[in-house]
């Protein structure tokens, strides 16, 4: 913004002396700068800025003589190649009887020394014009030029095309890829033959996914096109989720110690890649300190800026800077441009002094006195003007690789275009208002603007010239590779090409065979804050840390992550589960109680057991069944009784294997109907005993007529009876059904029998211990009853651990997962089950198998006992 308000005053004030000088009827120019340059004088003239010097020395400035103008030093051929590339266009075009017929170009050159000023002074001579004075006061005719090419770097571009925006004056910058300019408001004048920033950068960006380096260094210089370049790279970064370790400008002084300073950060960052986006003067102090300090081990990569450069090139910088990643403009051929080059020859006119500065810097001789110091070099050859420039090996002479110098060939040739299109006008046809063309005597600088932004032709090599909406040239880029060559410089070599694709996008095609790679593994490097995180694992920020340093962390239990680097673990649905590698969701196992296993073993064997056991005392009481022992307390109920604990033995088994509709039906209905049945049995026989006892007494002589065998039988029939009406109530209004259960397990399916309603099950478990708790009282009432062989003591110690097993029974089930729980209701059934059988059987076995003289009436009713 300075720099305007500088230029408008500064025009101001040339405005207000030339108006005082109107009514005398001469224009006279009131300064004139001393600025290296090049002319030819045509119809038309063609504007041209290139930084031909690296630097610029300013003289002490007393103000008690006038100030001496700044010179330039240090001699870029290449840029001087770009330069002349502009010379030939011209005379092409001149030579070209389809392009322009009638009309000859010229150009006016100058050199901007890479500072800010002395491109200002070039824009305001070119604008402006150079003749001391003219007397035409209508001021027809052309403007001093046309058209400007240049300037290569973003900064005087931005400022001078704020100057001359105002005018409209066509400019059509080769190298200056700053994204602000494509700001059609700021900049409506502005084109360029090189691709913004904004595609260099996301070039680049494609670059560092495809090797994913995710971790690097940022180095950018202290002007425009540095800063606005950092800017859209850190947001590429981060829009692709990467990390700028550095990021660090380049002193536009070239401050030692701030050049320094930046070298340590470099060396100590563990970024291994480095990207650098400077202005050409900017990197060198830089890269010389980088040889100093002997800093090997990083991978750059470069911009446009120096991405070709050749000063970097030598032998001394191969061991530091071989191996380079960096993006080029676009390279093309132009035909008959190194013919040119040689055939150049110095020139006496002042105008053309960059010439004679070429000439001496190329052979380094002098056209002066000798002893003239060129470069801070003292030469004492005298310069003949007759030097063969075909002995020469300089990147002037190299046209192998045109990139900026080809830039600059397609800018003038859309100038060319341009004003061609122009002429080619047909009155009451044209583009301006009332259909009216350009006048050619006074050609407006806006008239050839509207020209230029439709421009669309092809050069030679076969690339299509056009600007967009913007200005900008369509956005294409070699990827090019510092490889060592033969005398031990650098050479560089294209790898690959970076397009424009769909939208913004940019598309790598890039040849990995053919890159080399400074490091002793001969592989690119990695480059990463922290290692990928595998599937199975996410990633867990370090605190303070950028979002690429990270610890990977695992997934819990029953989440997973199928990608690298997951910031998140995904959480498996409810039937599946997460694999020992947490990076796949698996169905849960389905755990049951099942015949395979040993506890499914051990369980069947023991029922099958107590069957077994059942049946053989079944078969030993059906064999003595005449004996007294067997006989007594109504052999029925004793068969009865061993029925039902059969049936008690056999309904585990509906308890193991994989539930289905109808074992889940039926395991609690058999098992509450078996117990109900064997309770019922033992009931009745305990009511039997008592009855027996009070019958021999004489007060209770009619007890047994109220317990035959009829009435016997239907007692206990009625009170199974009614624990079927309780199961069939149950299983039709809520019936236990299959159920996958995934609350005790998580890592499991647990399958098991819902049971539908508690309170059905409550009240079928509630009937049995209610009968329970009956024949215990009873019994335990009538265990002193005088028989020697009385009933009741049995009963009662086998409905004691009846009752004691199903006690323990509720809190182990609630509080056995899965099934575990199956296994402990299996388990107090066997329990209970061998309970009732041996204390109320074993006795009579024993005595049946082992003591048969015991098995008589008398024994049982201890009379043998009273006659001895």
């Amino acid at each position: 913004m300075w720099m305007t308000l500088y230029i408008t005053l500064y025009l101001s004030f040339y405005c207000i002396s030339a108006d005082s000088v109107l009514r005398s009827g001469t224009c006279q120019l009131q300064g004139h700068f001393k600025l290296n340059g090049m002319y030819q004088d045509g119809d038309f003239i063609l504007g041209g800025l290139f930084h031909v010097h690296f630097f610029t020395v300013f003289p002490e400035l007393s103000f008690k003589t006038e100030p001496e103008p700044p010179y330039c030093e240090k001699f870029n051929m290449e840029i001087f190649q770009q330069a002349q590339t502009m010379a030939f266009a011209v005379n092409e075009i001149n030579n070209n009887p389809n392009l322009l017929p009638n009309v000859t170009l010229g150009y006016h050159l100058y050199d901007n020394c890479v500072r800010l000023g002395i491109a200002f002074r070039a824009a305001i001579s070119l604008a402006s014009g150079t003749e001391e004075s003219f007397s035409s006061l209508n001021c027809t005719g052309p403007p001093p030029v046309i058209g400007i090419v240049g300037d290569p770097s973003s900064t005087p571009s931005i400022a001078i095309s704020n100057v001359l925006g105002l005018f409209r004056v066509p400019i059509v910058s080769h190298y200056a890829t700053c994204s602000c300019l494509s700001d059609r408001k700021k900049y409506p004048s502005f084109f360029r033959t090189i691709p913004s920033d904004a595609f260099q950068v996301r070039a680049m960006v494609q670059i560092l996914r495809h090797f994913g380096w995710t971790w690097v260094g940022l180095v950018y210089s202290d002007d425009d096109y540095g800063i606005y370049a950092a800017q859209l790279f850190q947001q590429e970064m981060q829009l692709f989720g990467y990390c700028v370790a550095f990021s660090e400008k380049l002193p536009p002084d070239n401050n030692h110690r701030d050049i320094r300073r930046i070298t340590r950060v470099i060396y100590a960052s563990t970024a291994r890649v480095v990207v650098v986006f400077p202005s050409a003067s900017f990197l060198l102090p830089l890269m010389e300190e980088v040889v100093l300090q002997n800093m090997t081990g990083k991978q750059w990569i470069a911009s446009e800026a120096w991405a070709t450069s050749p000063v970097y090139h030598t032998p001394r910088f191969l061991p530091f800077l071989g191996g380079t990643l960096g993006i080029a403009i676009r390279h093309g051929e132009i035909e008959g441009l190194h013919d040119f080059l040689l055939r150049l020859r110095p020139s006496n006119d002042p105008r053309n002094n960059m010439l004679r500065i070429f000439w001496e810097n190329m052979f380094r001789c002098s056209f002066g006195n000798e002893g003239n110091v060129i470069d801070g070099e003292q030469v004492k050859k005298v310069c003949t003007g007759q030097e063969d420039l075909s002995t020469t090996n300089t990147p002037y002479t190299d046209v192998s690789g045109l990139r900026a110098s080809y830039n600059v060939y397609k800018a003038v040739y859309a100038l060319a275009q341009a004003l061609h299109d122009l002429m080619q006008c047909k009155e009451g046809r044209g583009p301006f208002s009332g259909n009216s063309c350009a006048d050619i005597i006074n050609l407006k600088p806006w008239q050839l603007v509207h020209y230029l932004q439709k421009v669309n032709f092809t050069t030679g090599f076969g690339d299509q010239v056009s600007f967009d909406k913007n200005g900008d040239a369509l956005p294409i880029y070699d990827v090019l590779n510092w490889q060592p060559s033969s005398d031990g410089s650098i050479r560089t070599y294209t790898v690959g090409v970076v397009n424009k694709g769909p939208a913004t996008e940019m598309v790598l095609t890039l040849d990995e065979d053919a890159i080399y790679w400074n490091f002793a593994t001969k592989k690119h490097p990695r480059s990463v804050c922290s290692e990928s995180c595998h599937p199975g694992t996410r990633q867990a920020r370090r605190k303070g840390l950028p979002v690429c340093c990270f610890d990977c962390l695992p997934c819990g239990e029953g989440e997973i992550s199928n990608t690298t680097d997951a910031i998140e673990c995904t959480v498996c649905p409810d039937e599946f589960w997460s694999n020992p590698d947490k990076d796949q969701c698996v169905p849960k196992a389905v755990e049951f109680l099942s015949y395979e296993e040993p506890l499914g073993i051990s369980l069947t064997t023991a029922s099958l057991l107590g069957t077994c056991i059942c049946a053989l005392v079944m078969v030993v009481f059906a064999h003595h069944r005449n004996t007294p022992i067997v006989r007594a307390n109504n052999s029925e109920l004793s068969f009865l009784l061993l029925l039902s604990l059969k049936m008690c033995f056999l309904c585990v088994l509906l308890f193991i294997g994989q539930p289905q509709l109808w074992t889940c039906q039926l395991r609690h209905a058999v098992f509450g109907i078996s117990f109900v049945l064997c309770i019922s049995s033992i009931l009745v026989k305990t009511m039997v005993v008592i009855a027996v006892f009070k019958s021999s007494r004489p007060e209770g002589k009619g007890a047994m007529k109220w317990f035959g065998a009829a009435q016997q039988r239907c007692t206990v029939l009625v009170l199974t009876a009614l624990q079927v009406v309780i199961c069939a109530v149950w299983l039709s209004t809520a019936s236990p059904t299959p159920h996958k259960n995934n609350q005790y397990i998580r890592s499991k399916m647990v399958y098991e029998c819902a049971i539908g309603s508690v309170a059905g099950f409550s009240m079928l478990l509630g009937y049995i211990g209610l009968l329970a708790a009956v024949s215990f009282l009873l019994a335990f009432l009538a265990r002193n009853l005088p028989d020697n062989f009385n009933e009741a003591k049995f009963i009662t110690f086998s409905m004691l651990i009846f009752c004691a097993v199903w006690i323990a029974f509720v809190p182990a089930y609630v509080s056995s997962p899965g099934k575990y729980a199956v296994a402990v209701e299996i388990f107090a059934i066997l329990a209970s089950s061998f309970g009732l059988l041996v204390s109320i059987f074993a006795p009579k076995c024993y005595i049946i198998l082992l003591h048969p003289e015991r098995n008589t009436k008398n024994a049982i009713m201890g009379r043998e006992t009273q006659k001895k």
